[in-house]
């Protein structure tokens, strides 16, 4: 048994010119004898069955699942230095500045790779071939594309720092990849041992991005593989948590706690921050859908009683952008079989009524958002 108190977290080992850490196997039983552990365990655990009993209640639950999942890809992606925002990441690529398409077209990556990995589990447990085709996805036509998308690394790589020589952290040598990633594998899948899933996750987490596999692209992959986990082991029956924008605060303190693991053999601290983590996370998550029902409710009565006989077009517009809280003229006609004329007077009075927002400014070509339910998701519920 690892007693994470005692944990020795792996060495150095001397390449041409550097040192590279090697760390230690975790694929064992792990124990400790801080009780703050059981109590934040604990905590964490009763805010995500919450969590998860509000999920099955909420009626259509798929139509704010998406958004939930593109708030992530921005969170996630922001913490590795991408700028899009979320009322960015809705639009079309051609609504999207040249100089931003990049990106945009990461942030888009990370969406198709958080649902296509969710769809592999149903038939592939976390293992190397399902994280090395959920990268694939994530590099596609990005400016990552050359760094081997879909592969580990032939090649030593670094964390901060222009070069080997400088660098804040030199993760181990490729030759040892195999052997560290299978070691993870077994542990992340490893019915024999006793291990909280959240302490798993947590330690997981930690040596994934200790191992950094990947020449590009490890931070997403690895923040990803937390929700994964959760949904693999049925903590979650759908994927609502999801916990890069709480590293993403104070992504320093976030960066602090998986180095200490290293310098320090301090993985009790991590494992604490990110206990505390996953229950403010499940408490925002739990927060947002409770006012996007209320939301939801209060919309539905008052177009209702404003719009009269057009209140089901209405209605069916709306709903249409829970899902995908963009549309233009012709976009919303199709959904609600009505008339181009028909659609625009009805998008003209929603804006009038505060419901939709235009952000382009054009007489032509006009895109159209559900600002109202954006603002949902875009409120700081940590502060």
């Amino acid at each position: 048994m690892i007693e994470i108190e005692k944990f020795e977290s792996g060495h150095y080992e001397q390449g041409y010119g550097y040192k590279y850490f090697v760390p230690s196997f975790i694929n064992d039983e792990w124990g400790w004898n801080d009780p703050a552990i059981n109590h934040l365990l604990e905590k964490a655990a009763i805010k995500l069955g919450e969590l998860n009993s509000f999920s099955r209640l909420v009626p259509n639950i798929g139509l704010f699942i998406q958004l939930h999942v593109m708030k992530e890809a921005v969170d996630s992606s922001r913490i590795e230095g991408t700028q899009t925002r979320i009322d960015e990441a809705i639009l079309p690529k051609s609504e999207i500045l040249p100089e931003r398409r990049d990106d945009w077209q990461e942030v888009q990556n990370y969406i198709v790779a958080i649902n296509q990995a969710i769809k592999e589990l149903n038939r592939l447990p976390i293992s190397s071939r399902l994280i090395k085709s959920t990268h694939k996805i994530l590099l596609n036509s990005v400016r990552g594309e050359h760094k081997m998308p879909g592969e580990f690394r032939t090649s030593q790589n670094w964390i901060g720092g222009a070069s080997l020589a400088d660098a804040r952290y030199i993760p181990p040598h490729h030759q040892l990849l195999d052997d560290l990633m299978s070691d993870l594998e077994k542990f992340m899948n490893n019915d024999e041992i006793h291990v909280p899933a959240l302490i798993r996750i947590a330690i997981a987490h930690y040596q994934f991005e200790t191992i950094h596999p990947f020449l590009d692209g490890n931070g997403r992959i690895g923040r990803l593989l937390i929700t994964l986990f959760l949904v693999k082991e049925n903590i979650l029956n759908k994927p609502l948590l999801y916990l890069s924008s709480f590293f993403e605060r104070k992504k320093d303190i976030y960066y602090d706690n998986l180095n200490n693991i290293r310098v320090k053999n301090d993985m009790l601290q991590w494992i604490k921050y990110f206990l505390v983590g996953v229950e403010q996370t499940a408490t925002v998550a739990v927060e947002t859908l409770s006012q996007i029902i209320r939301f939801k409710d209060e919309m539905e009565e008052d177009i209702r009683a404003r719009y009269g006989r057009r209140g089901t077009t209405a209605i069916v517009l709306m709903h249409k952008l829970l899902e995908n809280p963009y549309t233009n003229v012709e976009d919303a006609a199709k959904a609600c079989n009505v008339t181009y004329k028909s659609a625009n007077t009805l998008i003209k009075d929603l804006c009038t009524d505060n419901y939709l927002k235009e952000l382009t400014g054009q007489s032509r070509n006009r895109i159209f958002v559900f600002q109202k339910y954006m603002d949902i998701f875009e409120k700081d519920y940590y502060s």
